[in-house]
């Protein structure tokens, strides 16, 4: 993408608003734009990172067995007042009347619906176990919108649902979403600590978060420092062993995590060494919970047994802040200059920039350049606009794409090119016959 073609309207300065810095970052990179309070239009730019974050999570999701669907935003009352849950939920809670008087909302979650969906078209055994999921648009009516994306009213997430025989099954539903999580945020290049949560308005009687570690966040975490020593990034599973995944997410689950709201400072000291305990803040990116028959049983969601009896089926959810994820990534990836992308997420694989546009000989090798690393496959944002150098830089630090190519006239006559480690600031000369393979080798070396 030539940056002279795409749409990235920058801003010297963050708007007087923005409190917490992925909220600065996002609104000065033309990440984003604010239409109302708490709802934002995504720009170009954001929007590939939403995209790639998608990417990962249902690679994730179908070797987990989870299956993607879509369901609708509008949701009729009658399914929540049939949980229960119509009147419980609040004011948070979009309460719509269409022209012919039903009564509507726009949907904060969608187990009623997907329990519908199931109850209406499972009646046997056979047909379970059950995993199916969705990444869609979610509108919840905070009561104080703040920090941009990560508590907007409007955000985008991804919620699975898994349907089960008995509680064993459901259980080990519960333990491949576990481990899909940890795999997941490993991919994107992240360490997700998952710590034993309350349950909320969701219910149930088992749940999980998943937290990054950022100075911003909203939670007080406790944990320990194990948790920074495993390499979560090359474990593989077979999702079928329930031995195997039991045992991953034993391992996980007995090394001490919690929240503030869920701290045992007894436990804390009693089980942790002094020199592993770790204190810090978090941000919340995903949650699990296992509810047993909370919906299915007043919904009506049974199907007939190897007996021919009906049983009533157990059932989990499984969210993902999408939306969020952007902004907590930035929150936790950052320094003075701007944002520093993980490889997995961003945007673009590398900037590509030509500090003389204008001067023949750079120009030639900068398009050589960028025609030879798209066609090696590489996604590259091309820095053709006629800026004086030091704005150009600016600019790619502040975007925090994880690679900068640099052609100038004065490696162009040496025969190299300059590239920059966005992460580390580590710069080196390269050949520029040696460009492409160089970039791609370091553009590949991501989580599997």
């Amino acid at each position: 993408m030539r940056l002279s073609k795409f749409f990235m309207p920058i801003l010297r300065e963050a708007p007087r608003e923005a409190e917490i810095v992925s909220h600065q970052l996002m609104l000065r990179c033309g990440m984003i734009r604010q239409e109302t309070s708490g709802i934002y239009s995504w720009l170009p730019l954001g929007y590939r990172v939403l995209t790639r974050i998608m990417d990962i999570i249902r690679k994730e999701q179908a070797r987990a067995g989870s299956l993607e669907m879509l369901m609708p935003t509008i949701q009729p009352a009658e399914l929540w007042k049939c949980s229960g849950r119509y009147d419980d939920y609040g004011k948070e809670m979009l309460r719509i009347t269409d022209r012919r008087e039903n009564e509507m909302l726009y949907g904060p979650t969608n187990e009623e619906m997907i329990t519908d969906i199931v109850r209406s078209s499972v009646q046997s055994y056979r047909d379970l176990p059950l995993n199916l999921f969705h990444i869609q648009w979610k509108f919840r009516d905070e009561i104080r919108p703040r920090f941009g994306v990560m508590r907007g009213r409007e955000f985008l997430m991804k919620d699975g649902y898994s349907f089960d025989l008995t509680a064993e099954d459901g259980r080990h539903a519960y333990n491949k979403m576990f481990v899909a999580y940890l795999r997941t945020f490993a991919a994107m290049g992240l360490k997700a600590i998952p710590m034993r949560a309350e349950t909320g308005p969701i219910g149930g009687n088992m749940s999980h978060e998943f937290l990054i570690l950022a100075e911003t966040g909203e939670s007080q975490v406790f944990f320990d420092s194990a948790f920074h020593e495993k390499d979560w990034s090359t474990f593989s599973i077979d999702y079928d062993d329930r031995d195997a995944v039991a045992k991953v997410v034993e391992e996980f689950t007995s090394m001490y995590a919690a929240t503030e709201e869920m701290h045992d400072p007894k436990r804390f000291a009693t089980e942790v060494p002094e020199e592993r305990r770790v204190t810090g803040r978090g941000i919340e990116v995903g949650h699990i919970f296992f509810f047993g028959t909370k919906y299915s049983e007043p919904m009506g969601c049974t199907v007939l047994g190897p007996d021919g009896k009906e049983i009533t089926l157990q059932s989990g959810s499984y969210g993902i802040g999408v939306s969020r994820l952007v902004a907590a990534i930035i929150e936790a990836s950052h320094d003075d200059a701007g944002i520093v992308w993980p490889q997995p997420v961003a945007p673009f694989d590398l900037g590509l920039v030509n500090l003389r546009q204008g001067d023949a000989a750079t120009d030639a090798a900068s398009e050589k350049l960028y025609e030879e690393l798209v066609k090696a496959g590489l996604d590259v944002l091309y820095d053709d606009r006629n800026d004086r150098a030091g704005e150009k830089f600016a600019r790619m630090d502040l975007i925090g794409l994880p690679w900068q190519v640099v052609v100038g006239p004065r490696g162009i006559k040496a025969g190299t090119v300059e590239i920059k480690n966005r992460a580390t600031g580590e710069r080196q000369d390269v050949p520029l016959e040696r460009v492409v393979e160089h970039m791609r080798d370091a553009c590949m070396e991501v989580p599997a």
